[in-house]
């Protein structure tokens, strides 16, 4: 089988000098996250949800074995709640550049292997992630080019790289039910070598939140107790 078939051994390992864990996330105010959600929960319930999966995100993210972890933001002025996060997780703070989610992803991710010498970035939308999980991405690394964690709805809640590649970022139509099959045909025109992790679900549509019923309960909590 192609390499992009390939499961890994879950094993743990201590990860090499010069991993670079990134993490994209937005400032969880009303009606700019999960906006998707909003018809569903509206936007307050929504936003709390958001900051729900981003806690666990950034604990999953800071329990994992990565030697670096940097928070890359949508804007310049994050807003209290990302900078406090960034800080209690032990993160690096940046600004994700470029006009679509392709080029904010290269631009991070060529950033960081500027500094790395293996880097794996996430989003904050999927509630299935563990330590393990991440340690086994940059365990991939140290044997392939890529790794890519795919998604259930035919997207992907990672992928990891040892050195740049735009090409893997341009001209795909994000958001869309082919991204993960775009993104292996590049790699398979790239002639670069990848593998698979299990795939995980996204919270992001309202169909989606029967999966997770207690993340749900605990925004609803968060908003009851004002937090």
């Amino acid at each position: 089988r192609d390499t992009a078939q390939a499961r890994p051994s879950l094993s743990m390992s201590r990860q090499p000098r010069g991993a670079c864990l990134l993490v994209f996330a937005r400032e969880p105010r009303p009606g700019r996250v999960k906006t998707r959600l909003v018809p569903a929960l509206g936007a307050n319930l929504a936003a709390a949800l958001y900051r729900e999966l981003l806690r666990d995100t950034l604990q999953t993210a800071a329990a994992s074995s990565a030697e670096r972890l940097e928070l890359w933001v949508d804007r310049p002025d994050p807003g209290p709640y990302l900078s406090q996060a960034a800080r209690a997780a032990g993160m690096q703070l940046h600004t994700q550049r470029g006009s679509d989610l392709g080029l904010r992803m290269h631009h991070a991710l060529a950033q960081a292997l500027a500094r790395c010498g293996s880097a794996v970035l996430i989003g904050s939308d999927c509630p299935e992630f563990d330590p393990d999980y991440l340690d086994h991405a940059f365990d991939a690394l140290q044997h392939r080019d890529a790794v890519i964690g795919p998604a259930a709805d035919g997207g992907y809640v990672l992928i990891g790289l040892k050195r740049p590649q735009p090409a893997l970022f341009r001209d795909i139509r994000w958001g869309g039910a082919q991204v993960l099959e775009a993104t292996r045909e590049r790699l398979r025109g790239l002639g670069l070598a990848w593998q698979e992790l299990p795939t995980l679900h996204d919270l992001d549509e309202p169909g989606d939140l029967a999966r997770f019923p207690r993340l749900a309960a605990r925004a609803r909590a968060a908003i009851t107790a004002g937090t």
